[in-house]
This record gives C-alpha cells, sequence and structure tokens, in this order.
C-alpha cells in the first residue's frame, strides 16, 4: 500500500486530495489505481524498455498527438513516416 501512494504523489503529482468527503476520496485513489495500472499495462506490452516515470513523462507530452500507440510505444525516438501524397481533386463541371 506505500508503494502504491508513493507512485500516485511521484508519478502523477498528486499531492493531496481535491475533495474532503469520503466519496471526492475514494474516487480519486480509484483513479489513480486504472491510470497506474493503465501505465503499467502499457509498459509490459512495449517493446522498448520504458522507465515507468519516463513513459508518464513522454505521454504527458503527447497527450493530444494523433499516432500510433503501439508503434510509438515500441520505438519512440523513431520519426514517423509522411503518409504519400495522393491528391485527388474531383471534377466541378
Amino acid at each position: 500500500m506505500h508503494k502504491f501512494f508513493r507512485e500516485i504523489k511521484q508519478l502523477l503529482h498528486i499531492k493531496s486530495f481535491i475533495g474532503t468527503s469520503e466519496n471526492a476520496v475514494m474516487i480519486q485513489i480509484w483513479t489513480a489505481l486504472i491510470t497506474i495500472l493503465m501505465l503499467k499495462a502499457l509498459k509490459a506490452l512495449a517493446k522498448y524498455n520504458w522507465h515507468l516515470s519516463n513513459l508518464v513523462a513522454f505521454i504527458r507530452l503527447n497527450m493530444f498527438a494523433k499516432i500510433d500507440l503501439q508503434k510509438w510505444l515500441d520505438k519512440p525516438f523513431e520519426q514517423e513516416e509522411s503518409p504519400p501524397q495522393n491528391i485527388v481533386q474531383g471534377v466541378l463541371f
């Protein structure tokens, strides 16, 4: 249990609970637990040897980037090839 709270504080930067009611605290704990489990599952699936803290940092940086997650997890520093230019313009008249 101690390791879980340490991971919450270190990886997810949760220093204190936002809500004070029992329900609010439980929601934050469950959300943090699900997040850590998902991150550890991604780390296990990746071919690249991620450190969990680095994976968290890189996911934060690429949160809204449209990427192929599995390719990125396996080869995070490889430049993605741009798609071929198949521009087809329709005939208007």
